[in-house]
């Protein structure tokens, strides 16, 4: 149901007895139009250490955020937790905190865009994606069904999509893109690919323990290419980002510290690092864009 023009009833939209959102515990105002999103919590300490002054922290659950400021410009991190499903709660309260008014509970007639840049690590599914080396996501596919749960396909590539069914045994899927603009400004330290988002991290991403897992995903879809882009690397959030932010009208870019490749079985000696160094490449093009 869509609430445009009458009241968003408590059972939908809670909020707190402090007037802030369920979850988060964030209130409006806590948050900056910029927002970093980060999956481990103590990642946002390492990209706050880079701020010059930090003006709020709050922590609930795998949900930490931390507003301040590098130079002039304002900029919120927020530890989403892993999955799709963390994706859905920290994407809608986000917007619910800009766009909608918290005492009548309607939404705003004038709506905020908000600009969303993912800090992740991922896995690659073809072999010459270098450990190590970052990949920026132009268009990503959803295996873990969470944009089927609203309507999405104004937004969804339908032709990834359709390429994706008809190559592998995986259906339904959705497929999204992020944000040219945003992806642009990072075109200097990311190489261009698709990004498949998974529901897990071991079954879902083709990985077997004690448990076989029942596709091989790196098999099915490193071979696929659309728009001359090539599938590159596995993760667990971009899709539903990608596909949340398109239909609330915010504007989304994904950065992927790729640290395995689940072709040749290796994974980063320097894991730490080569997150470090990303943080650190996107605070320096952020402050000076």
């Amino acid at each position: 149901m869509q609430y445009k023009a009458m009241t968003i009833p408590e059972s939908e939209l809670i909020i707190n007895p402090d007037g802030s959102v369920y979850h988060l515990h964030l209130c409006p105002g806590d948050v900056a139009d910029h927002i970093i999103t980060v999956g481990d919590p103590e990642r946002v300490d390492i990209v706050t250490q880079h701020f010059d002054e930090i003006y709020l922290t709050k922590t609930n659950r795998e949900f930490k955020t931390v507003t301040g400021r590098i130079g002039s410009k304002e900029l919120t991190v927020i530890a989403t937790g892993i999955g799709t499903d963390n994706i859905d709660i920290v994407f809608n309260e986000l917007d619910a905190l800009f766009n909608i008014d918290f005492n009548t509970r309607q939404i705003k007639d004038e709506l905020t865009t908000l600009n969303f840049i993912r800090i992740g690590t991922s896995g690659a599914v073809r072999k010459d994606v270098p450990i190590d080396s970052i990949i920026a996501s132009h268009y990503a596919c959803g295996i873990d069904g969470l944009l089927h749960h609203y309507n999405s396909e104004v937004v969804r590539e339908l032709d990834l999509e359709e390429l994706i069914e008809s190559s592998t045994s995986m259906s339904p899927i959705y497929a999204t893109a992020g944000d040219t603009t945003l992806i642009n400004k990072f075109r200097e330290i990311a190489s261009p690919g698709i990004t498949i988002t998974a529901n897990g991290f071991y079954g879902p991403q083709s990985r077997s323990l004690r448990l076989q897992a029942r596709h091989d995903i790196a098999k099915m879809m490193s071979s696929l290419t659309y728009r001359d882009l090539r599938i590159t690397n596995l993760e667990m959030e971009t899709a539903g980002i990608y596909g949340l932010s398109k239909l609330l009208g915010h504007k989304a870019v994904s950065l992927n510290a790729i640290l395995a490749n689940r072709v040749t079985g290796e994974f980063s000696s320097q894991a730490s690092k080569t997150v470090g160094r990303l943080i650190e490449k996107v605070l320096e093009i952020f402050s000076e864009s």
